[in-house]
């Protein structure tokens, strides 16, 4: 088994598989391989599909390898790639669900703030995994990637009254989902 010497950093790694050395492409893989599965689990219905985004995503960030100029964090330029790579898995792969405007869409209550406060986050993501698919993928983007309605509409090939419909009613889904859960453990906590 190769391991990664200590004194290689990220940028050697990056360098190294630049200019086609596959050991480096190899660790740049194992050193990022974790993190990304993480980001696709979230778009995806489960994890053999995450796999999927993930191997896709790597074959795009080598492909692009070139293209990084090493301005900002490398990590990140590595997880947009996963992210966009994940959304277009999404739309090859699942058709894009009948959405409603957000005018349509109805009020919107707050989460409850005592049922928020006992959720750890493995339940949260539980629960963000549960949604269908286009009420995940637009809420990952939105609230864990931090995009806006405009570019999430670009992304996903939706309007953004559209994005902000499937958010809306994602977070109706999750805090209902919430509530329910927080009743159910103060019903054993009796």
């Amino acid at each position: 088994m190769f391991l990664k010497p200590k004194h290689i950093t990220t940028d050697e790694l990056i360098s190294r598989s630049k200019a086609g050395d596959g050991k480096a492409q190899e660790l740049l893989y194992k050193q990022f391989a974790g993190k990304m599965l993480a980001v696709c689990m979230r778009y995806a219905t489960d994890r053999m599909e995450a796999e999927d985004m993930l191997q896709n995503g790597f074959i795009k960030m080598f492909q692009k390898l070139a293209d990084y100029r090493g301005e900002g964090s490398f990590e990140g330029w590595v997880r947009r790639i996963m992210v966009h790579s994940s959304i277009e898995y999404y739309r090859k792969h699942h058709k894009m669900m009948q959405v409603v405007d957000i005018e349509e869409s109805g009020y919107e209550q707050s989460v409850n703030p005592l049922a928020a406060e006992n959720l750890d986050a493995k339940d949260l993501m539980a629960l963000i995994q549960q949604l269908s698919p286009g009420y995940r993928m637009v809420f990952n983007l939105y609230a864990l990637e931090g995009y806006s309605h405009r570019e999430i509409a670009k992304i996903a090939g939706i309007t953004e009254g559209a994005s902000k419909s499937q958010l809306s009613r994602a977070r109706s889904i999750l805090k209902e989902q919430i509530e329910k859960m927080e009743g159910n453990r103060y019903e054993y906590a009796r």
